[in-house]
């Protein structure tokens, strides 16, 4: 096997895949190295909005991923206290359906999609364990194989793709430049026999310090989440005592009064309920000399949010257009590090913002439900919050909407808005 690449990517999954599609297409020789191996699963949130579906279909995806069975769906259902948001994701690019793909199917098939390309080279089983550096910039990594021999790789620009706790991030030295700890333990599960009535769609749920979520996923499952502040002793006893039966006691409880915790109740769980506790909304520092990061490496979420899988994709996309800029021949890292950081700021800030904010167990002011009950009553509105999700709008664009809304009186002819109780 050579030893020398372009680009070595670490972090096989679903940010280190596409971006190692998107270098291999363009030419570049890819070592892309995973630690696990695959078909495997990885706790997380895998939904997918349709703008993301519009990025599988341009790389020639798409229809495997469909081939697996998983549901589309194109509606939401979103309760805030006693505001009902529901409507559909506004269409991007052409497409209106999402996935929420379990990522045994969509890990192997973006991997095998990108080992597929003449360039792309991959090793699974291959744990890094450092950097090789040449004075102050980074020339390749050292890892562990699978049947535990040393070895080296050199390349032009390592990249770490390997999730929110980065061994390349920190081995890079990486500076944290902003971390906003989530108040919430977060839980997911997957169930048998969960009926979502009419058609398949997203369910979002906000009743006191309770928030729950729904998704259709793969394998004729629903994944649901479970959100409750860290800070509530009794339920993280609960959780710890028995996870299933805290779980949905839990959801009974606090949510009693919507259809969904009746419908979970008939619904059978398959496999065990999952947690992840105590993560920082964070956005490291994302190139520096002979590195660069994308995905979770770079930048981490409240999974409430659901931006995960999009921005991993996105920011692989950001990474492969500076390189196409810059080129990897004598770099001038500052430069393209200043660009780098630049786009990716300007694309996922807005969101990651939203996402420090929701990541706090602070209850709506009378305030802010009474804007939730203008986003419900208005199609228009409506569409602009769901809009936030696939990039469709921004919260800034959504604000601009309610102000109109609330302040002139003939932004109801100029923007055809009709009531959804009239």
């Amino acid at each position: 096997m050579r030893t020398d690449y372009d680009v070595i990517i670490v972090g096989a999954r679903i940010a280190g895949a596409t971006l190692a599609y998107e270098l291999g297409r363009a030419g570049y020789d890819v070592l892309l190295v995973d630690k696990g191996t695959f078909p495997s699963d990885v706790l997380s949130t895998h939904n997918l909005f349709n703008n993301s579906l519009a990025m599988l279909r341009e790389m020639g995806v798409l229809e495997k991923l469909l081939s697996t069975g998983t549901p589309t769906y194109k509606r939401a259902y979103v309760q805030l206290e006693d505001a009902i948001i529901e409507g559909e994701f506004p269409e991007v690019n052409g497409e209106y359906e999402c996935l929420c793909i379990r990522r045994t199917h969509l890990d192997h098939i973006l991997f095998e999609h990108a080992c597929s390309l003449e360039r792309v080279h991959a090793l699974q089983h291959f744990r890094v364990t450092g950097l090789v550096r040449e004075e102050d910039i980074v020339k390749g990594v050292e890892g562990i194989q699978s049947g535990g021999e040393t070895v080296k790789f050199t390349a032009k620009l390592v990249v770490g793709a390997d999730g929110r706790r980065s061994t390349i991030r920190s081995l890079a030295g990486s500076k944290c430049l902003t971390a906003v700890p989530t108040e919430f333990a977060s839980y997911v599960g997957y169930f048998k026999g969960f009926d979502q009535e009419d058609e398949p769609r997203s369910e979002f749920y906000k009743l006191g310090e309770l928030i729950a979520i729904v998704f259709p996923t793969s394998d004729n499952l629903h994944v649901v989440g479970l959100m409750f502040p860290l800070a509530n002793a009794e339920l993280m006893s609960r959780m710890r005592v028995n996870a299933e039966t805290g779980f949905r006691e839990i959801i009974q409880s606090g949510l009693g009064e919507s259809s969904f915790a009746s419908r979970l109740q008939e619904a059978e769980a398959v496999g065990p309920i999952r947690g992840l506790l105590g993560y920082d909304n964070d956005w490291h520092e994302a190139m520096g000399k002979g590195w660069a990061l994308i995905g979770d490496a770079h930048s981490f979420k409240d999974p409430a949010i659901g931006q995960g899988m999009h921005d991993a994709m996105y920011s692989a996309r950001l990474l492969k257009g500076i390189l196409d800029k810059h080129g990897l021949a004598d770099v001038l890292w500052e430069k393209m590090a200043s660009q780098y950081e630049s786009e990716l700021s300007n694309k996922f800030e807005p969101l990651f913002q939203l996402a420090c904010e929701m990541t706090r167990n602070v209850p709506y002011t009378p305030e802010q439900q009474a804007v939730n009950h203008l986003i419900a009553t208005y199609p228009q509105a409506t569409g602009a919050f769901l809009g936030m999700y696939n990039h469709a709008s921004d919260p800034g664009e959504l604000g601009r909407l309610l102000g109109e809304i609330m302040s002139n009186s003939t932004v109801q002819e100029g923007f055809n808005v009709q009531r959804t109780d009239e």
